[in-house]
């Protein structure tokens, strides 16, 4: 038991302590289609995700689910960030989880969305590359994530048969990566619209 919940802290730090290399390096380094990290700004995840466009509905979720908090605060976390789109897409299963009677489903949903540690795309994209395949990582609520190529873009799976790709380019903050992402992460359990 003790093993399985190590790897995913183990991998988390190997694939943080990336991070350093293409700081120390002269040469751009990124996988081809991984997307991009705009550099670590000097504001929290949660000021971050209230300025960036097409991140309404997750801030209106995250708001929801009263888990603000977890991204003002000193943790370190990477969010895989679903976009306006990927919300819409849900229709009106997305209308139920916003409902309030459905906030501890939303708070499980949104919690297997976060990962522990500061990943930016470039780190799993490497991760991936060097592992020789699938990385595979326990998100906050204790599900499983996997990180895969697509061709040239990272793709992230849940194991219940919802895939995202990274959708636009990743937001560095103090305390914390956003990397924005075009599905919902939906369990098969998510209560139906």
């Amino acid at each position: 038991m003790k093993s399985t919940f190590l790897k995913p802290l183990m991998l988390a730090a190997a694939i943080s302590g990336l991070a350093l290399l293409p700081a120390c390096s002269s040469e751009s380094e990124e996988p081809a289609g991984a997307a991009s990290t705009q550099e670590e700004g000097t504001r929290t995840m949660a000021a971050s995700l209230n300025e960036l466009p097409d991140m309404a509905a997750l801030n209106g979720a995250i708001s929801s689910a009263e888990l603000g908090s977890i991204f003002d605060g000193p943790g370190s976390y990477t969010l895989l960030a679903p976009n306006d789109s990927a919300f819409e897409a849900l229709g009106d299963r997305g209308q139920v989880l916003m409902q309030e009677e459905q906030r501890p489903i939303l708070v499980g949903l949104l919690r297997e969305h976060i990962l522990p540690g500061h990943l930016t795309p470039e780190n799993i994209a490497k991760a991936i590359e060097d592992k020789g395949g699938d990385v595979t990582m326990t998100t906050l609520g204790g599900g499983d994530v996997t990180f895969s190529m697509d061709g040239d873009a990272v793709t992230v799976s849940n194991g219940d048969g919802s895939s995202a790709r990274f959708a636009s380019t990743a937001t560095a903050a103090t305390n914390g990566v956003i990397i924005p992402v075009d599905t919902v992460l939906v369990p098969q359990d998510a209560p139906q619209g």
